[in-house]
């Protein structure tokens, strides 16, 4: 899709674009003797975050990510504590970011994009994710897809912020590391950039 009209703001996914979900590694260790479940788990839990969109059901972000680890527990015929799911959530709320995520951040802001954030979770009680990592005050609005109980891709989340600002999505870029997300806002009418984290790439598909 081309677009003549300039970007004006940056949009950026939060769960392992800016924060780094490896600190989650030691739990899946721990719990299944092998810390690569944790992308078996990541990638079990959008795919029922967007069954649920889908069927149009909903369950928050956090209760579905504790869900998700018993069921990939049961899978393996390992077992899930309280304790565990505690760790996870706590793991969860504090990950650090990830190492070019201020200095990206410096160069865009000093550039006069203005900058938010969109995200599966939950809206959090302070302190955020964001303020723990120390990124929060980057963002002018921080935009959560609880508004409306839908899980990214899902159209409806991305039409939050473009209404919330009241720009046209023309203005709008999302930055994230997940192909599923900025097929999504792309689909939307927004730009899309992906960030390739390791065990994120492009896929190579007709019409991707």
């Amino acid at each position: 899709m081309f677009h003549d009209t300039p970007v004006s703001i940056i949009v950026f996914d939060v769960n392992e674009t800016l924060l780094d979900l490896t600190t989650l590694e030691p739990l899946f260790d721990r719990v299944f003797g092998d810390r690569l479940v944790l992308r078996e788990w990541f990638a079990q839990l959008i795919l029922y975050s967007q069954t649920l969109t889908l069927s149009g059901l909903y369950t928050p972000f956090g209760e579905l990510a504790a869900g998700t680890l018993r069921m990939v527990a049961d899978i393996h015929g390992a077992t899930v504590s309280d304790a565990d799911v505690d760790d996870m959530r706590m793991r969860m709320g504090a990950m650090p970011a990830h190492p070019d995520v201020v200095p990206a951040l410096v160069r865009l802001r000093d550039a006069g994009f203005r900058l938010a954030t969109l995200t599966n979770s939950a809206q959090a009680s302070s302190p955020t994710p964001l303020e723990r990592a120390g990124i929060d005050g980057f963002f002018e609005c921080a935009f959560s897809v609880e508004t409306v109980r839908r899980f990214k891709p899902a159209p409806e989340t991305y039409a939050v912020v473009a209404n919330a600002l009241r720009v046209d999505t023309s203005q709008l870029c999302l930055v994230a590391c997940h192909l599923w997300d900025t097929v999504g806002a792309q689909a939307a009418g927004w730009r899309g950039a992906l960030v390739t984290r390791p065990h994120n790439a492009v896929l190579p598909a007709a019409g991707v």
